[in-house]
């Protein structure tokens, strides 16, 4: 037995709050599959229950919102977690809920995914949850981490009333507002934005703190925002700083897309098990 499994005789532990997926592609189970190849163990509480496949979401049963608190108290009386990374919340009531747990947790760092809706289109949140989330949640995120769509809608829904609060927002204006709402920092991705490379940027409250290139992939992926934001918690478990967790988050989700594998009629889903078939594609080409 070596030192380092003295000092830390388990995994580090991450709290994922999101809904559940049968695809195995986004929510819960990209969150699981995300944490565990990154060598975190994965607690998880269940927001709702979706009717989807690869192709897009056909139903939501938000899970009452009392029992989105047991799950959570009943883990956190029983483990030390790390890291808390939320997803897809389902009602209004339930972000209330896990605003109300989290907040008992403040040195826990906390990653908000704000899945607002679905590859497709499919729409997770309405006015009253974005509110919602921007009141209860933003102001005890350690890291929100929109995509461009996201972040504007966000912005503007904090910048209503205001003259521009019909204009399309740069994206740098869209985190100045997210981070005045309480959040520490915005890593705001570009995958919807038409430059020739997805540009990922991290702002903080002086501004931009990293800025990233990567290689636009061909297709579309079902869960990418889900394998980021959980690799972020992640590598936050793990003891990383802010710009160590996100560059070290977004070289890991960029190869789980790269290979994204399509088992369905619709959207590729990351590998993110990548890693354990590499040796075997090695003794293939020897």
């Amino acid at each position: 037995m070596t030192a380092a499994s003295l000092a830390n005789p388990f995994p580090p532990i991450v709290l994922s709050f999101a809904a559940s997926d049968p695809t195995g592609g986004a929510g819960l189970q990209a969150d699981i599959l995300t944490l565990a190849s990154l060598g975190c163990h994965p607690l998880s509480v269940v927001t709702a229950i979706t009717v989807q496949d690869t192709a897009g979401v056909e139903g939501v049963l938000p899970i009452d919102a009392e029992w989105v608190a047991d799950q959570a108290r009943a883990l956190l009386e029983d483990m030390p977690v790390a890291a808390f990374k939320l997803g897809m919340m389902g009602s209004v009531e339930v972000i209330a809920a896990i605003a109300e747990v989290i907040s008992d947790y403040p040195d826990i760092p906390v990653v908000l995914d704000p899945v607002l809706a679905s590859g497709r289109g499919d729409q997770f949140a309405d006015e009253e949850m974005i509110e919602a989330m921007i009141g209860l949640l933003l102001p005890q995120t350690t890291l929100l981490t929109p995509n461009s769509l996201e972040a504007r809608r966000l912005a503007q829904q904090i910048g209503e009333g205001s003259e521009d609060s019909r204009l399309e927002l740069g994206l740098a204006e869209c985190a100045h507002r997210l981070i005045d709402a309480g959040c520490e920092y915005v890593l705001v991705t570009g995958t919807h934005e038409g430059t020739p490379q997805v540009i990922n940027t991290l702002y903080g409250s002086h501004g931009t703190v990293r800025s990233d290139r990567w290689d636009r992939l061909p297709g579309s992926y079902h869960g990418s925002g889900c394998t980021l934001a959980s690799a972020i918690a992640a590598h936050f478990a793990s003891g990383a700083d802010v710009a160590e967790a996100v560059i070290g988050a977004q070289e890991y989700t960029w190869r789980t897309l790269a290979a994204g594998f399509r088992p369905g009629m619709g959207q590729f889903i990351p590998d993110r098990l990548f890693w354990s078939r590499e040796g075997d594609d090695e003794a293939d080409e020897a």
